[in-house]
């Protein structure tokens, strides 16, 4: 099933009790690709807000296994709703327990005297075509087969690498009609926690909390573009690794920032 398939699903139940479910294809591991489960509660809130108030932040905790082919809900709440800002909280519940939280910010736009322009940049040349990566029984995710992605700095997980930051594009393998916020949400989940190429042996691991910040570009970003992404580790220790990473549309504007706690399974 294609994102906007599943992201269809969500605004045709326009109302702050909808149920969906995950098919296996957006899977990883045991539980639903955290990018598609986060979209999902999103645009279930997304459909309660006046659109003309923008996603400017979106925190996630991924508190359990959400599993696929499976109903679940999305309960929402209007926390506030000011002049010029709505907060919001979503949450994804399936058999009776709490799978998925997140909290919004969403709010219009305003004139200010104060500007600041972005100043951090990549030299990332754009990929002619997307580096293959095969799908391995229990080593990758079954998700992944909806994205291109292409590897420019770093390694994939499990390889000894000394690297500790992951940079390369990506877009949809199947474009969909257009690029709206959903869509980047669950782009920007698409490439493994960096620090996960430090190792030798598969472990497990998962994101627990992460929190994207939404700068809205100037331009539209067609379905087919490639999306730049840099991640970096800023830290890792007891079995807890930091990560930030910067996401650039086609032309350089940076459109998002996101930040992840990861929880690494490796000890014996």
């Amino acid at each position: 099933m294609l994102i906007d398939e599943l992201l269809g699903l969500a605004r045709q139940q326009d109302n702050d009790d909808v149920t969906l479910s995950i098919p296996k294809d957006w899977t990883q591991g045991r539980t639903a690709f955290g990018g598609i489960s986060a979209a999902l509660v999103y645009q279930t809130m997304r459909n309660q807000i006046d659109q003309q108030r923008l996603l400017r932040s979106l925190t996630t905790n991924f508190v359990g296994p959400l599993n696929p082919d499976s109903p679940f809900s999305i309960q929402v709440e209007i926390l506030r709703e000011g002049k010029n800002a709505t907060q919001a909280e979503a949450r994804a519940t399936q058999d009776g327990k709490v799978c998925v939280l997140c909290v919004a910010l969403f709010a219009v736009a305003r004139s200010s005297k104060i500007g600041v322009a972005n100043q951090t940049k990549h030299n990332m040349l754009l990929p002619a075509k997307p580096k293959y990566i095969p799908q391995i029984p229990k080593i990758t995710p079954k998700f992944l087969r909806h994205f291109d992605v292409s590897l420019v700095e770093g390694g994939m997980p499990f390889t000894g690498s000394k690297h500790s930051a992951i940079h390369g594009w990506m877009r949809f393998t199947q474009p969909p009609a257009k690029i709206e916020d959903a869509h980047i949400i669950a782009l920007a989940d698409a490439w493994p926690p960096a620090p996960l190429q430090m190792l030798r042996w598969p472990a497990p691991a998962s994101s627990m909390s992460w929190n994207l910040e939404f700068i809205h570009p100037h331009r539209t970003i067609s379905p087919t573009d490639w999306i730049a992404y840099q991640a970096h580790t800023r830290q890792a220790a007891d079995g807890y690794a930091h990560t930030e990473a910067n996401i650039w549309d086609p032309d350089g504007e940076l459109i998002a920032i996101s930040r992840q706690t990861v929880g690494i399974f490796d000890g014996k």
